[in-house]
């Protein structure tokens, strides 16, 4: 069943706090990535109905902190999630309302691992990207790599996609291709005897992408975006 666009908004939102929250707890962005996964396969399974949204990022945050051994306290996850949630009231005392958050957060935690089926460890298209990166900078002049942001774009691209399902419906080969190939676009950039190469750039990269899929995965993110502009 298709997903409806408010509902899509309200994921996006939930995931816009996960990241919020996350930078305040100093997590990385591979934590932020797990937690964001951690929610939209939550999700998947569950109903908006069902669930409040900030309990379940909060306990993706706490949970993925674990996962990527950058583990938080849980009353921090606590504290910076109501801050960042309530951002007027005052931090919260210790006294019935955090222990309420506190002991719900705990409670979640075992609740969501059950409907992942403990199932919680995920390849993320970072180390890929990352490697890609580097090895397309050797195929560029100096100057023309020095000159134009590709690396910062490709960075934002990827977090910004968690904010969407694009790393629950595609390989993480085939997304951190698609960015820079998403990237490369919005700059005009072209790596050098592409279009005279036996084996274009991407195929390079992974043997089994097309263009087919490098376009679905375009139209996916582009889609996510349009959750907040529209």
């Amino acid at each position: 069943m298709a997903e409806s666009e408010t509902d899509s908004r309200i994921h996006f939102s939930a995931v816009k706090y996960i990241h919020q929250a996350g930078y305040r707890l100093k997590l990385s962005s591979v934590s932020l990535a797990t937690a964001s996964v951690i929610y939209h396969k939550f999700f998947r399974e569950n109903s908006l109905n069902d669930f409040d949204i900030y309990l379940i990022s909060a306990t993706s945050l706490y949970l993925a902190g674990k996962i990527e051994e950058e583990h938080r306290k849980i009353r921090d996850v606590v504290n910076v999630c109501y801050r960042t949630l309530h951002k007027s009231k005052s931090p919260l005392d210790v006294g019935e309302t955090f222990w309420g958050l506190r002991d719900a957060i705990a409670k979640c935690e075992l609740y969501i691992l059950r409907v992942l089926r403990f199932k919680v460890a995920f390849d993320h298209p970072h180390k890929y990207l990352l490697h890609y990166l580097k090895t397309l900078k050797d195929w560029f002049q100096p100057h023309v790599w020095d000159q134009v942001p590709l690396t910062r774009t490709c960075w934002s691209v990827l977090r910004d996609s968690y904010h969407g399902k694009t790393s629950l419906k595609f390989k993480p080969q085939h997304i951190a291709v698609s960015i820079i190939y998403l990237s490369m676009m919005c700059y005009g950039l072209e790596v050098h005897l592409n279009r005279v190469a036996h084996t274009k750039w991407w195929r390079v990269f992974s043997s089994d992408l097309t263009l087919d899929i490098i376009r679905d995965v375009i139209i996916d993110i582009i889609q996510t975006y349009e959750l907040e502009t529209g």
